[in-house]
C-alpha cells in the first residue's frame, strides 16, 4: 500500500502515515508539542515584518525600494530554505536538521538587534526566512515517532498551530514596537527562538538518516542569486536608468547557465521531470501568483493604512499594531479552507479548488481596488483573501504529492514552496516599483493613484490563475485523475 503525504506551505497535512514506531505516551506528547511550538513560530517570522516595515523605514532612514527589499530578503530566505531543509532532514535526520533551523532563527533575531542597521536587519530577514521553512520539518519526526492512534490528534493540533502562527504574526510584532524598541522585539524573538531549538533538542529522538544523497546546496544558492538579479531590476529599473540592464543581464546569463548546470547536476535543486506530470505545472504557476497576491496586499495595505493623512493626504495614519488589526481576518479566514481543499484535490478535483481559490481572492481585492478609505473594506477584502489564497496554496500543495513516490515528496514540496516564494519576492518587487513611479514632488511619497495601481496587478495575478487553470483543465484533468486511480487514492 503507498502512503499519501501531503505538505501545505504554511505547514502540513497527512492523511495516512504508515508504519509509525511506537513510543511512550510521554515522548508522543512531547513531539506534538514541540511540533506545534515550531509550526507557530516559524509561520509567525513570515508574517511578524511586514507590518514594521514602514517603521523600520522612518529610524534607519530607507527609501522605499530599499524597505521593500527586507521583506524580499524575508522571502527569498524562505525559498531556499524550502528547497534545503526537507533534504537536510533526510541526509542529516531530523534532530541536528530541527536545531540547525533553530539556530539560523535565533541567529537571524539576534544580527539586527545588537546591530540595528539596515545591512543588519536585511541579513536577519534572510536568514529568518530561511529558517522559517523549518515548518515542514514536523512531518517528518511525526511521521517516523508517532504510533497511528495519535496521528490525527497531532495533526489537528499542527494546523491550528500554524493558523496560531499568523494570528500571531499579524498581532505580536506590532503590539510589541507599540511598547518596546525594534531592537528589544528582535531580542524577545531571539528568546522564543532558543527556547524553541532546546525543546526540540530535548523532544526529537535520535534517528538514522534516510537518505546519503546530497542536498544541492551549491545551486539551491545559485538559483537565489539570479533570481535577486532580476528581482534588482525590477525594482530599481526607476532609478538606476540604463545601468538597470547589469543585473539583468546577469540575472538572465544566471538563469540559462544554471539550467544547464542543472540538467547535468548529480545532486539538482529539482527534478524538473515533475513538471511534465498532469497539473504539476498549473500547480507550480498557481503556487506563484497566490504569492504575488499575497505580496501585493499585504505590502499595499502596510503602508496605505501607516501613511499620514496629515502629510500625504491619504492613509489611515494607524501604527503597526494596528495594521495587523486590520489585516487579521486575512489569517483567521485561512483555518477555513486548507482542509476542503486538500479533500477536494484527493478526489480528483484541483481545477475547482483553484478556480475557487483565485476567484474569492479576487472580489477580496477587488473590493480594496473600489474602496480602500474605509475600514469595512480591509474587514471583508482581507478575508476573502485569506479563504481564496489558502485554497490556493493547499491545492497548490497538494497536487504534486499525488503525483511523486515518497523518496520524491520532500523535492515536490520544495518545488511548490520555492514558486510561491518567488511569487511573493516578485509580487513584493513589483509594489516598490509601482510606488517608486511617480512621487509627489511635494511629499516624495506615492500618490494614491499607485496604490490603486498596485491593487489592479493585484487583480492580474487572481485572474492569471483563473486563465491558466481554465486553459490547462481539459489536457490534464483526465491524466491527474487516472494517476490518483492508479496509486489507489481515488477508487
Amino acid at each position: 500500500m503507498r502512503t499519501v503525504t501531503r505538505k501545505t506551505h504554511a505547514g502540513f497535512d497527512i492523511e495516512s502515515l504508515l508504519d509509525p514506531v511506537p513510543t511512550p505516551a510521554r515522548r508522543r506528547f512531547a513531539l506534538i508539542a514541540v511540533a506545534a511550538l515550531l509550526a507557530t513560530v516559524t509561520n509567525a517570522v513570515l508574517f511578524m515584518l511586514p507590518p514594521l516595515l514602514p517603521l523600520m523605514k522612518d529610524q534607519l532612514g530607507l527609501d522605499s525600494a530599499s524597505e521593500t527589499w527586507i521583506f524580499t530578503a524575508l522571502t527569498l530566505g524562505g525559498g531556499a530554505g524550502f528547497i534545503l531543509l526537507p533534504r537536510l532532514a533526510d541526509v542529516l535526520s531530523d534532530r541536528p536538521t530541527a536545531v540547525l533551523a533553530g539556530g539560523v532563527l535565533t541567529l537571524g533575531a539576534l544580527i539586527p538587534a545588537v546591530v540595528y542597521t539596515y545591512p543588519a536587519v536585511l541579513a536577519g530577514a534572510a536568514l529568518l526566512g530561511f529558517g522559517s521553512s523549518a515548518q515542514l520539518l514536523p512531518l517528518g519526526f511525526l511521521r517516523r515517532h508517532l504510533s497511528g492512534g495519535r496521528v490525527s490528534t497531532a495533526v489537528s493540533v499542527l494546523i491550528m498551530a500554524t493558523g496560531g502562527g499568523v494570528v500571531a504574526g499579524m498581532l505580536g510584532g506590532g503590539l510589541t514596537v507599540r511598547f518596546l524598541s525594534v531592537p528589544t522585539f528582535f531580542f524577545i524573538m531571539a528568546a522564543v527562538f532558543v527556547a524553541t531549538t532546546v525543546a526540540l533538542v530535548l523532544a526529537v529522538p535520535r534517528a538514522d538518516p534516510e537518505s546519503a544523497g546530497a542536498p544541492g546546496v551549491f545551486g539551491t544558492l545559485w538559483m537565489i542569486a539570479w533570481l535577486t538579479a532580476i528581482l534588482l531590476t525590477l525594482t530599481q529599473g526607476l532609478l538606476w536608468g540604463d545601468a538597470v540592464l547589469i543585473p539583468l543581464v546577469l540575472g538572465l546569463a544566471g538563469y540559462f547557465t544554471w539550467r544547464r548546470f542543472e540538467r547535468r547536476s548529480a545532486a539538482p535543486v529539482f527534478d524538473l521531470a515533475i513538471l511534465k506530470m498532469p497539473y504539476a505545472k498549473v500547480a507550480c504557476w498557481a503556487a506563484g501568483l497566490f504569492g504575488a497576491i499575497d505580496a501585493g496586499f499585504l505590502l499595499s495595505v502596510t503602508y496605505y493604512t501607516q501613511a499620514d493623512p496629515a502629510q500625504t493626504g491619504y492613509g489611515l495614519g494607524y501604527d503597526a499594531f494596528g495594521t495587523g488589526l486590520l489585516m487579521l481576518p486575512f489569517a483567521l479566514t485561512m483555518f477555513i479552507s486548507g482542509k476542503a481543499a486538500e479533500q477536494r484535490v484527493a478526489k480528483g478535483r484541483p481545477g475547482v479548488v483553484l478556480l475557487a481559490g483565485a476567484a474569492v481572492s479576487a472580489v477580496g481585492v477587488a473590493v480594496l481596488t473600489v474602496d480602500h478609505r474605509h475600514i469595512w473594506a480591509y474587514l471583508i477584502g482581507a478575508g476573502l483573501i485569506g479563504l481564496g489564497s489558502r485554497a490556493g496554496y493547499s491545492g497548490a500543495f497538494a497536487v504534486p504529492q499525488f503525483l511523486v513516490p515518497e523518496r520524491k515528496a520532500g523535492m515536490a514540496a520544495g518545488l511548490v514552496g520555492t514558486c510561491m516564494a518567488i511569487g511573493i519576492a516578485f509580487g513584493s518587487a513589483l509594489v516598490s516599483a509601482l510606488l517608486l513611479a511617480s512621487p509627489d514632488p511635494v511629499t516624495g511619497q506615492a500618490p494614491e493613484a499607485a496604490y490603486v495601481d498596485s491593487y489592479v496587478c493585484t487583480l492580474a495575478c487572481a485572474l492569471a490563475v483563473l486563465v491558466i487553470v481554465l486553459v490547462a483543465h481539459r489536457r490534464s484533468h483526465k491524466a491527474f485523475v487516472a494517476v490518483l486511480r492508479q496509486t489507489g487514492v481515488l477508487t
